[in-house]
């Protein structure tokens, strides 16, 4: 839990309790007016909605001769790259006894260089069953967000990967059946939780999620031990390879948050380039970690840091062989008109090199501050993530403004930065610069 979250929950909770001894104290003396409090107006409704709609435009300067342009746009090379996008959130619960369900759509259309696109998809819709305090079931759609970390979540076996430049986006769920069950005890074990998920995959139904015609499990057992919170999880399946894991959350003071994480894959297969362009695959077994922590300032400053280690992840030698992959690929083009390995390049690299954050060890730093300046309702922050193999960094400083009821704007400059053959440095922008307005309801 956030330390932000732990100071202003004991706060609130300190002026509710005020108020009420106020309150009872001043009772109905004479002619005084008689106060009540009306608890029905605090319980949970049948049916919340809400969402957002959101428009976005981005501006971004490309990168000359970097690999990823090459690899992107050899064929309709640009200077600058333009978009315009618009997205329409809805979620919501209605509930009735001991049953739930509980949804959330989202549609999203974006033109740019390429043209216009859209999609619409569920991200979650699901059916919960509370029988009991201690005894939850739950069927159909729905996103997981097991681990600690804020940036990256090495045991979240069920997650979809988090985008770090923006962490806290939902994501799409899976469809899964899962159980919960929990108990709380005395002394220094506080509370026990196990949560079991059966997720399948067939055709059309989470098929992106590994093998077909398989049906996997994962468990996560919960303690609060010593007010520490501590996460074991297993996954065992034939869409993907096994693995354990453990994490762990501990708030030193109320505003001083640390975390972890631990994953172990046993069995693991990467597809790697050689010299020549083939493609070839590497087994093996993989240990990959994050240790983080989140502190709050008497002066409402959020410092996030991270650092992530990712057994699975490329080597800095692998990551510049594929570099050197794509401008051999795009010297024969030049030459031929030939764009063969580019676009098996493109293909191939969309399985791991392409992917977000691909090397290995990577720190993550976010600091944002309230309202500085007593500059009501704005919030700066900036964001760094260093690839610590080749010494590559992005940096993106933003500023938040939440002036008007139910809107909130964002705008963001992100400067992607590193040397030849690096991750950063290689990245088809040389920066982007982006608005974002939403209006909540």
């Amino acid at each position: 839990m956030a330390c932000a979250d732990h100071a202003l929950l004991a706060r609130e909770n300190i002026l509710a309790g005020a108020l009420v001894l106020v309150l009872a104290w001043a009772g109905p003396t004479g002619g005084a007016k008689v106060y009540s409090f009306d608890a029905d107006s605090f319980a949970r409704k049948n049916l919340e909605v809400g969402g957002f709609i959101e428009g976005r435009a981005a501006h971004m300067d490309v990168r000359q001769g970097s690999a990823l342009a090459r690899l992107n746009l050899y064929d309709d090379p640009q200077s600058t790259l333009d978009e315009l996008a618009g997205r329409l959130r809805l979620n919501g619960a209605a509930s009735r006894g001991p049953a739930s369900v509980h949804w959330q759509l989202d549609a999203a259309g974006q033109s740019d260089h390429e043209g216009w696109q859209d999609a619409a998809e569920i991200y979650e819709t699901y059916l919960r069953l509370a029988p009991s305090s201690t005894l939850t079931g739950t069927a159909g759609k729905k996103s997981f967000k097991w681990g600690k970390g804020y940036a990256w979540n090495p045991v979240g076996f069920l997650n979809r990967p988090k985008d770090p430049n923006d962490p806290e986006e939902a994501m799409e769920g899976f469809v899964v059946a899962e159980a919960e069950t929990i108990r709380s005890l005395e002394g220094d074990l506080r509370n026990v939780a196990l949560t079991v998920a059966a997720l399948p995959v067939w055709q059309g139904v989470n098929a992106d999620f590994g093998s077909r015609d398989n049906l996997n499990l994962a468990g996560k057992l919960t303690l609060l031990y010593w007010d520490t919170d501590i996460d074991l999880l297993a996954y065992t399946g034939n869409s993907r390879t096994s693995r354990l894991g453990i994490d762990f959350s501990r708030n030193l003071r109320t505003n001083f948050e640390i975390h972890g994480e631990l994953a172990y894959v046993p069995e693991m297969e990467q597809l790697l380039p050689d010299s020549a362009g083939s493609w070839f695959r590497d087994s093996g077994s993989a240990f990959s970690w994050l240790a983080g922590l989140r502190y709050l300032s008497a002066f409402d400053l959020t410092t996030i840091v991270e650092y992530y280690h990712n057994g699975a992840g490329f080597s800095e030698e692998e990551m510049s062989r594929f570099t050197r992959l794509i401008d051999a690929g795009y010297e024969h083009w030049t030459r031929s008109g030939d764009d063969t390995l580019l676009r098996r390049l493109g293909q191939q690299g969309a399985r791991g090199f392409l992917r977000p954050n691909p090397g290995r060890d990577y720190l993550y730093a976010r600091l944002s501050l309230k309202e500085p300046f007593d500059i009501l309702s704005c919030t700066p922050a900036l964001t760094t993530i260093v690839n610590l193999a080749d010494h590559s960094y992005s940096l993106t400083p933003e500023i938040i403004y939440t002036g008007w009821t139910n809107w909130e704007l964002r705008l963001r400059l992100a400067v992607p930065n590193g040397g030849e053959a690096s991750e950063f440095g290689e990245k088809q922008n040389s920066n982007r610069l982006e608005v974002r307005l939403r209006s909540f309801f």
